[in-house]
């Protein structure tokens, strides 16, 4: 009896701390850009009223369970509480840069709020707005159609999200 009672006590503990464990690393999970820092102002370089190209990002620390990963680029200060300027998906989670404009080689970019499969800078037509650059680390790949939406993307991505980071950024039209 003691012994089964050892055995169980040991499974429950390696459980526990494996789950801490992989808790640890998604915490680290981290996107950043050398053109900005995390709530700073985007350079006008990237936004409407510049070359409108997305900024370079980096991506540290992937969970190493990762089969890809997704982004999601949106405006919290749009008038609908939200307004998409990029989605891509099937990013490679080896992936540590995503080079200023262009996309991930095999990555899929969804439809944006300008419906259009691209990046679209920050355009606040008044006052400086609140950008997120959202990375999702994903147990699977995502088999869904490039005219997808960010909703689309957020229903395939539930129950598929291991870590999540964010890099965010104001930006205001001169």
């Amino acid at each position: 009896m003691n012994r089964i009672f050892f055995v169980l006590m040991f499974i429950v503990l390696f459980v526990s701390t494996t789950k801490a464990e992989e808790a640890i690393r998604a915490r680290d999970f981290k996107i950043s850009s050398p053109a900005f820092e995390n709530s700073g102002t985007i350079p006008k370089k990237y936004g409407c009223g510049g070359d409108n190209v997305n900024p370079p990002l980096r991506i540290e620390n992937v969970p190493p369970e990762t089969k890809s990963m997704a982004l999601i680029f949106d405006d919290q200060d749009a008038p609908g509480g939200s307004y998409v300027h990029w989605v891509l998906w099937n990013i490679d989670p080896g992936t540590k840069e995503i080079k200023e404009g262009s996309v991930p080689e095999k990555a899929v970019q969804g439809m944006n709020g300008f419906k259009k499969n691209s990046y679209g800078g920050p355009c606040p037509p008044t006052r400086p707005h609140r950008y997120v650059f959202k990375v999702f680390a994903l147990d699977t790949f995502l088999n869904i159609n490039p005219a997808s939406t960010k909703p689309v993307l957020e229903q395939a991505m539930k129950g598929h999200v291991l870590g999540e980071t964010q890099l965010k950024g104001t930006y205001k039209k001169k």
